[in-house]
């Protein structure tokens, strides 16, 4: 399966919006039955998506995801039930705990697939991973839990919520500590799992320059693609996670200088002594960019 740089959320009980949808370049939709869809129409939604997913069986390269809500409430299991005919690329799950979470979603997964005839272990999993403050203090437990598992996201609003703060930003308009901390750690556990991190979302949709500047900072931490509640957030995403002809061209100068170099710690490229952490980014640069294409 693609990377994903760049993920749209589109209201579930929308037809308007989930007809549009698929004219924007996201790499995937997250057709949402969660914070999006208000309880009473809930059921609206379900048939929805499900009808959306079954009217559009080719997925390549735009993917359909699913946003269910948490596996702590009734509504999870019926909106499983409701969507596997459709056959959805993935379900994001809000609100895990911890993988225990994921685990018992790969458990309900498994069970569906079989009963629609989906090959097994085909619908991925992105949990959006701290939303719940416990969460934050568990995030290392996602390695290895379940093969399903794309990528790890994060939330702040959901957090803040559930913290009880007035706000998630400080004086300056930036992401106080709590929040910063979230992030990071929610990147650091990607990394331990080996899977793709996932900024969360920009709130300030119209604001393209501070939503560049934010993709551009993400993609030098580490992290491989941002979350989108707007169509316009798409290109601005899109352009900040795709590696540059020269990125790719340099990376590989660096990768066949020491596959030349029979062993050595440091080569020499255009001038510059370069070491085994250089090579290790080039490889998983390149790695990453034939995983887009």
């Amino acid at each position: 399966m693609h990377m994903l740089r760049s993920l749209l959320f589109v209201p579930g009980d929308s037809e308007k919006k989930l007809s549009k949808s698929t004219s924007t370049s996201a790499d995937a939709l997250i057709l949402d039955l969660e914070d999006s869809v208000a309880p009473e129409r809930t059921s609206i939604a379900r048939s929805m998506v499900a009808e959306f997913l079954k009217a559009h069986p080719k997925r390549t390269p735009q993917q359909l995801w699913v946003r269910i809500n948490p596996l702590q409430t009734p509504e999870a299991l019926a909106d499983l039930v409701a969507v596997m005919a459709g056959k959805p690329d993935g379900i994001m799950l809000p609100k895990p705990l911890n993988a225990k979470h994921a685990q018992q979603l790969d458990h309900y997964l498994s069970a569906l697939e079989i009963r629609e005839g989906l090959t097994l272990g085909s619908t991925r999993i992105i949990p959006v991973a701290t939303e719940v403050p416990g969460a934050v203090f568990d995030l290392s437990t996602y390695a290895g839990a379940s093969p399903r598992l794309l990528g790890l996201t994060w939330g702040a609003e959901d957090l803040a919520t559930a913290i009880g703060a007035a706000s998630n930003k400080d004086a300056s308009g930036e992401f106080s500590f709590t929040y910063k901390l979230a992030r990071s750690l929610c990147l650091l556990a990607a990394a331990h799992a080996q899977i793709q991190a996932i900024d969360t979302l920009s709130v300030d949709f119209k604001n393209f320059a501070a939503l560049a500047l934010d993709v551009q900072g993400a993609r030098k931490e580490g992290f491989t693609g941002k979350l989108a509640i707007h169509p316009d957030q798409v290109e601005v995403i899109n352009q900040g996670f795709t590696h540059s002809a020269q990125d790719i061209a340099h990376a590989q100068s660096i990768i066949d200088a020491f596959a030349k170099a029979s062993g050595a710690g440091a080569v020499q490229i255009d001038g510059k002594m370069v070491d085994k952490p250089h090579l290790t980014q080039a490889l998983r640069l390149i790695d990453l960019f034939s995983r887009k294409t």
